[in-house]
């Protein structure tokens, strides 16, 4: 079986570990996170949560803790540390501040919270509700605290719900690089107060081909730069150099050759409004360009990137608190490689690839970690050719949102769909996946979707570990009504934990294989197969081998299994054989096995003639109770009375039976009904029922016209 990375969660930590056989999911990160709801408090704890428009629904673990004014929460520090960023929400309208405590003593310093960037409506998305209730404070601390080390946040001027704390080892400021060309030696401000737009202006016109450096401060930028080419722009490092501005870079092309690192962008977009380019980026960077080392916070979108962006990397980056998207390839991007970057609480996909106007081809999103995207996907694939998702950790996405979807939604036109092999390896998806007010049913963790166009990409799934999803783990679905079919999926080396209603949620036409994938603690039932619409075709799943937890069927296509709910108790009564595709060793004439479970009992299944033993199988769908079997043959009286000798034998693999049982003779006469009646012992457990007959006193053959199977006694 492949290796599967598995998610800790102990103590209020997050963490990604997998055996060094396989690339742990997730960013390499320069700090810790502690869940508020593990700490210490005299707050009063909220959650968990998962009803859309809910604080609890959009916090990190769907938990948080809320204070009162006066009132605290305290962490004990994970690690060295000189600096911490609180995720918090506070009312709308309002705005206070929490004083902080380390080891007791108040600290001069205060965190201001404000609801300002907070509570944003889309009244134009269908199914958005207002949301984005959190936002992110930082503080550097002005002294080191050591792992053990109590750091605590009093409420102070109104209620503030404190959800997550991360703990950073902040590094001194950088240097200036030699033959650099400072913002500040042409007129940049570095406290905040005066216009510094003309003079980082000027300075990316003396450096061409060089570094303009951002020294430690804070610089306000009113209008957005263009015409960036062919330069760097590096900071002392994004906790010491602080830009202030909605829109950065503003540009339809570039020559390439750009590089952004080690500052912050700190907007101050406070609605959405998708007409606005109120981006860190927003157009082309231009080849081989880079973005690293950057804290990216209350804009738009971090990077909206159109036009010519090849072989560009963006790595170690944060991005906070976006109204929409994180980051948004938007058709054309070729060769661009998104690895290692900390997202949360973006107001739309995190991470997203569309291909209008052109495909994104060969680009990757790899080693991210996503937190609580608010109002669509961890990471969303809208078409494009050979992409990959590699070694990601999501968790907590919320209404109209899986961990990740692969999908053919394209929303505008021209758009290019799903093409060649797309690799989705190694993620893990924790807490993922939301109900769809639009359609009235949930979304799987993992979504495969052929919404405006059938999927005939190859989409390879392997290595995937999906824990505690509030619905399903893997969803295939039409999701625009049309029944496209979702083609060529293979699904390898998954391990599902907790899942709430169903590990494959499967709503269209098409197919799918399964192979080692692994299911505990499953809510109702392994399987949800109900294609829509309901004359659209089937969905037949494969088993590849490995599969385990995860063998029965949701019985019931007119309902939704609801979290935990388990499987409805189905007719007690019902023939569990019917219908099922039969199987024999051997088949006379016009009498195949499947006669024998067609339902009626006129036409009948008989063997090959003068061979015995003969056998008959069928396939149940799942491993079934079987408590009794009721064999007939034709009613009609020109059949004369006869003994089969049989043995009945189950299987749940198909490769090895055991008897249940012995051979005996069983008396089928027409002036009783020509039936005869097997009990089966204990009821037994089986998928596979296969009736082995070594004798007919009346044919020398084995005959059924109809083999029933009953759950009960």
């Amino acid at each position: 079986m492949p290796i599967i990375t598995v998610v800790a969660l102990s103590a209020g930590l997050l963490t990604a570990t997998a055996p060094t056989a396989h690339a742990a999911a997730g960013a390499t990160l320069p700090f810790t996170s502690v869940e508020a709801e593990s700490a210490t408090t005299t707050g009063t704890r909220t959650g968990p949560d998962h009803t859309q428009g809910t604080l609890a629904s959009e916090a990190s673990g769907r938990q948080a803790v809320q204070l009162a004014p006066g009132r605290h929460v305290e962490f004990t520090v994970p690690r060295a540390a000189n600096a911490v960023n609180v995720a918090y929400s506070v009312p709308d309208g309002q705005s206070g501040t929490l004083n902080v405590y380390v080891n007791g003593t108040r600290l001069p310093k205060t965190l201001p919270v404000t609801s300002k960037y907070s509570y944003i409506d889309t009244s134009w998305i269908p199914g958005a509700k207002t949301h984005h209730f959190f936002d992110n404070a930082r503080l550097l601390l002005g002294q080191n605290v050591q792992a053990g080390d109590k750091v605590a946040f009093e409420a102070a001027g109104t209620q503030v719900t404190v959800d997550v704390a991360d703990f950073e080892q902040v590094a001194a400021a950088a240097g200036q690089p030699a033959g650099s060309v400072s913002v500040t030696a042409k007129g940049a401000d570095p406290t905040g107060n005066g216009d510094s737009t003309q003079a980082f202006r000027d300075a990316i016109s003396a450096a061409q081909g060089g570094v303009v450096w951002i020294p430690p401060g804070d610089y306000r930028l009113t209008s957005a730069l263009s015409g960036v080419q062919n330069v760097t722009l590096q900071g002392a490092g994004s906790w010491h150099s602080v830009v202030h501005s909605s829109r950065f870079i503003d540009q339809s092309g570039s020559s390439g050759g750009v590089h952004l690192k080690d500052f912050a962008v700190i907007g101050e977009v406070t609605e959405r409004v998708d007409s606005n380019p109120d981006n860190f980026v927003n157009g082309s960077l231009g080849r081989g360009s880079s973005v690293s080392g950057m804290w990216l916070q209350h804009l738009k979108v971090g990077l909206w990137l159109t036009g010519d962006n090849d072989n560009l990397v963006v790595e170690n980056n944060r991005f906070l608190d976006m109204t929409a998207d994180g980051l948004n390839l938007n058709g054309n991007a070729r060769g661009v490689r998104v690895r290692n970057n900390f997202l949360r609480n973006q107001g739309d996909d995190a991470l997203a690839m569309w291909s209008l106007y052109a495909p994104d081809t060969n680009s990757s999103f790899e080693n991210n970690t996503i937190s609580q995207p608010n109002l669509a996907n961890g990471i969303a694939i809208y078409g494009g050719t050979d992409i990959a998702v590699r070694n990601n950790l999501v968790s907590d996405t919320n209404a109209l949102g899986s961990g990740i979807a692969i999908s053919n939604q394209k929303f505008l036109d021209p758009f290019f769909p799903l093409a060649g092999t797309i690799t989705v390896d190694g993620n893990t998806l924790v807490r993922t996946g939301a109900m769809n007010p639009n359609w009235n049913h949930p979304m799987g963790a993992l979504r495969v979707d052929s919404y405006d166009s059938a999927i005939n990409a190859s989409v390879n799934i392997t290595n995937t570990t999906i824990t505690d999803s509030p619905y399903s783990a893997f969803e295939f679905v039409s999701g625009g009504g049309q029944g496209y079919p979702v083609r060529d999926v293979t699904v390898e080396g998954a391990t599902v934990r907790n899942t709430g209603t169903v590990v494959v949620q499967a709503e269209a036409q098409g197919a799918a294989g399964f192979r080692d994938v692994t299911a505990t603690g499953v809510g109702a039932a392994g399987v949800y197969n109900c294609p829509y619409p309901a004359n659209s075709g089937t969905f037949a799943l494969t088993d590849g081998g490995g599969n385990s937890g995860w063998s029965t069927t949701w019985s019931d296509c007119s309902t939704w299994p609801q979290p935990g709910q388990g499987n409805p108790d189905p007719d007690p009564n019902r023939n569990l054989a019917k219908g099922r595709p039969a199987t024999a060793t051997g088949s006379q004439d016009v009498y195949p096995p499947g006669k024998a479970v067609d339902g009626d009992a006129n036409s009948y299944w008989e063997s090959t003639n003068n061979a015995f033993p003969q056998s008959w199988t069928v396939d149940l769908g799942s491993v079934e109770t079987v408590r009794r079997l009721v064999l007939k043959l034709p009613p009609s009286s020109a059949w004369g009375a006869r003994t089969q000798t049989l043995t009945v034998l189950g299987s749940t693999d198909n490769t090895t039976y055991t008897t249940v049982v012995g051979a005996q003779g069983y008396r089928f006469d027409p002036a009783t009904g020509n039936t005869a009646t097997v009990s089966l012992p204990g009821g037994a457990g089986l998928r596979y029922l296969r009736l082995s007959v070594s004798a007919n006193t009346g044919w020398p053959a084995g005959q059924f016209s109809e083999v029933e199977a009953y759950p009960t006694s």
